[in-house]
């Protein structure tokens, strides 16, 4: 038995900021388009992300750069991947089709200026996270958590997000600017967290978050990265199992999806290493979930809670 996937993370298009890559078959891609179809993806999230790295009046290049690179490469008519812009296009996808669609993981490159979301949103991203693990002008992260919080700049972001039906992805915020999200935005995602009362690691979510989460109908994606799962050297799909189970003991079975983070992580779950095999997830599951209940991890909980079932586009 197969199930259709969305996942909701992967970081193809910043890898090509260093290399000429094949999104058709190259094996250096855990999510190129044949893993894609191998492993039935139907709508797969590609990450904006800039690193913190580069000077400031570099970053809003390299964000353009993968604007272009998705372009060129994913969603050419050939590879019969569709460019996601509204989320009511997910429901139109045909049976040889796959849906693409942006996310921006930090505004970094933004540099305060209202006018590039705007900009971003013509070019069709659908999830806003406002950091990475660093700080910037819109809130705190993770990693550099200044006690500021959403900044105004960051509200604004919120606000248009709200407007527009975007999510708003809370999975490398500060603790600080999460409560914030959760008071200002409307649709809230964390694309690619897990539990941190199974594994502490700074990007998982307290029980106290996914509670929160829950109350507002928010989607948890379990991310696929192994120190994000437990300590130990070797991981298995078991071990990303009781993220789910945990998360369903919170209440959360019917807001859990997946976000994998292939080709933004350096090491793989034994039996998940790229996107062909998101299948032995699910067939582990249906070891101890119902059929329903894994269709909902794999894609109906995300179908169930975007933003156009809400009223959205």
């Amino acid at each position: 038995m197969t199930f259709p996937i969305i996942d909701l993370h992967c970081d193809v298009l910043s890898r090509y900021e260093s290399k000429r890559l094949n999104f058709l078959n190259g094996v250096d891609l855990d999510t190129n388009l044949t893993n894609l179809r191998a492993g039935h993806v139907k709508v797969q999230a590609f990450a904006i992300f800039v690193s913190p790295d580069i000077p400031q009046d570099a970053k809003l290049k390299s964000a353009l750069n993968q604007i272009y690179y998705f372009f060129e490469h994913v969603v050419r008519p050939e590879n019969h991947v569709v460019h996601i812009k509204e989320w009511s296009q997910i429901a139109t996808l045909q049976a040889h089709e796959i849906g693409a669609f942006l996310t921006i993981e930090g505004v970094d490159f933004f540099a305060g200026d209202i006018k590039i979301w705007h900009i971003f949103r013509q070019f069709g991203v659908l999830n806003i996270g406002l950091t990475w693990n660093n700080s910037n002008e819109a809130a705190d992260g993770v990693g550099d958590d200044l006690g500021r919080g959403i900044t105004d700049f960051g509200k604004e972001i919120l606000r248009l997000n709200n407007e527009h039906n975007l999510l708003t992805d809370v999975s490398h915020l500060s603790e600080q600017s999460f409560w914030d999200a959760i008071e200002h935005a409307d649709y809230l995602i964390a694309s690619h967290s897990n539990a941190k009362a199974l594994c502490p690691h700074r990007r998982n979510l307290t029980d106290e978050q996914i509670i929160a989460m829950l109350k507002k109908q928010a989607q948890i994606h379990v991310v696929y990265n192994p120190p994000f799962i437990n300590s130990e050297k070797v991981v298995y799909i078991n071990d990303l199992i009781k993220h789910i189970d945990h998360i369903c003991s919170l209440g959360g079975k019917a807001f859990i999806g997946l976000g994998s983070d292939f080709d933004g992580i350096g090491s793989k779950v034994v039996n998940l290493e790229t996107a062909a095999q998101h299948q032995n997830l699910l067939n582990e599951l249906l070891k101890h979930y119902s059929e329903e209940d894994v269709r909902g991890f794999a894609y109906q909980n995300f179908m169930n809670h975007c933003p156009i079932t809400k009223g959205g586009n």
